[in-house]
């Protein structure tokens, strides 16, 4: 029992891994650090689309490796 959760515990933080790497950068140097900090900050641009997507997905995916591990430490 204890192997299955830890195998799904790999698969989850492989995914975890692709799935952040998919995302897009939020700012682009240090111009999108002055200019597009202020409108992330106060919720103006809105992801759509692909980034939606890989948000929610990635939401999901640190959730279930963060119960995983959870259960794998109470476990052993």
């Amino acid at each position: 029992m204890v192997m299955f959760f830890e195998v799904l515990l790999v698969i989850f933080s492989i995914a975890l891994i692709a799935i952040v790497l998919l995302q897009k950068g939020k700012s682009a140097g240090l111009s999108g650090a002055i200019s597009g900090g202020a409108e992330h900050l106060f919720g103006k641009t809105k992801a759509r689309g692909m980034d939606l997507v890989l948000q929610r997905v990635t939401v999901g995916v640190a959730a279930g490796f963060i119960i995983l591990a959870i259960v794998v430490a109470v476990l052993k």
